[in-house]
């Protein structure tokens, strides 16, 4: 649902809402009603656009419905580079925690164009918030979804387009000639008669959806039922008990009896064996130890003859290059040629 509220509205209720605020410093003692809230932009990281550009210059309207059913806008207030805003309310709105009336969040673009809320109408509800120092805070029941598209701001609003500067006209650079007449002045032809446009269609503006508020339940009284029929269980058989077995008791176990302990025998007396000699150990020879021979001299070889160097014979003159054989024929065209030089 769109909020359609002129530029000039704007600014008044603005005034309005300031001079509530003014009235409200003044009796220090009444508690004061203020909606805070939080803007945010849908679609800003997809398109690249900083959130204080598409903030700047957006502002937000409180509107309440009165008793016959007409949004009225009470308070006004901007949103700063965060998108949180701040609009001041009349005291005698609230009352026990409670508005006396519903009232909606509605944003408005630069050009002073409601946007259209992604999140619905029921986001854009005022609900009671908290209480603290005598100031009753309301806020809208979520926050204020926008796209930078159809709720433009004052970075991304188009500049004023300037009419085009007149140029000073530009001197004739031919010369009148008085003698030739002139061409006689050409009869005006009539205008076309002006088309007439059918008249415009209707446009019909619909009526806001009523908000029906739900009817109280009808609780009706509890159905009386009779009392539940009694069902009695058969008693049970009378048991039949069985005879006990017999108990038969273990035989008495007696005492082990006492045991009769012989004495030992008397301890032995060993003489110590005689000594057992073994005979030396024989080790095995000694390795030798040989020194090393002294080295055989050897007498050194003569130091071969050295090879005489080969004379290099002279290399072979180059054959003659073939001279080009002489012309039989004469050109065509420029005839007998000058004999060739000797060189070639």
């Amino acid at each position: 649902m769109e909020f359609l509220v002129p530029r000039g509205a704007l600014v008044c209720f603005f005034y309005v809402s300031l001079l509530f605020a003014a009235t409200g410093i003044c009796y220090g003692g009444d508690t004061s009603v203020v909606v805070v809230g939080i803007g945010e932009c849908a679609d800003c990281a997809q398109k690249d656009i900083k959130t204080s550009h598409a903030f700047s210059g957006l502002r937000v309207t409180i509107d309440c419905k009165n008793e016959k059913e007409e949004l009225k806008t009470i308070g006004v207030g901007e949103l700063d580079e965060e998108g949180k805003f701040r609009v001041s309310l009349p005291n005698e709105l609230a009352n026990d925690r409670k508005l006396k009336q519903e009232c909606y969040a509605q944003l408005h673009g630069e050009s002073a164009s409601p946007c259209v809320a992604h999140g619905g109408i029921e986001s854009t509800k005022i609900v009671f918030k908290s209480e603290t120092d005598g100031e009753q805070m309301f806020s809208p029941t979520g926050k204020l979804r926008f796209s930078p598209t159809t709720c433009t701001s004052a970075f991304l609003w188009p500049h004023f387009k300037h009419p085009k500067l007149k140029h000073p006209p530009l001197k004739s650079f031919y010369h009148s000639f008085p003698h030739h007449k002139l061409l006689p002045p050409l009869p005006k032809k009539p205008c076309p008669p002006k088309l007439v446009l059918p008249p415009p269609a209707p446009i019909y503006k619909y009526p806001p959806v009523p908000i029906y508020k739900p009817k109280p339940p009808v609780y009706l009284p509890p159905k009386v039922l009779p009392p539940p029929v009694p069902i009695y269980k058969p008693k049970p058989p009378v048991p039949i008990y069985k005879p006990k077995p017999p108990v038969y008791l273990p035989p008495k176990v007696l005492p082990p009896p006492v045991p009769i302990y012989k004495p030992k025998p008397p301890v032995p007396i060993y003489k110590p064996k005689p000594p057992v000699y073994l005979p030396p150990k024989v080790l095995p020879p000694l390795v030798p130890i040989y020194k090393p021979k002294p080295p055989v001299f050897h007498k050194p070889l003569p130091p071969l003859p050295k090879v005489p160097p080969f004379p290099k014979k002279p290399y072979p003159p180059l054959p003659k290059h073939p001279k080009i054989p002489p012309k039989y024929f004469h050109h065509p065209k420029f005839g007998k040629w000058p004999p060739l030089s000797p060189i070639h």
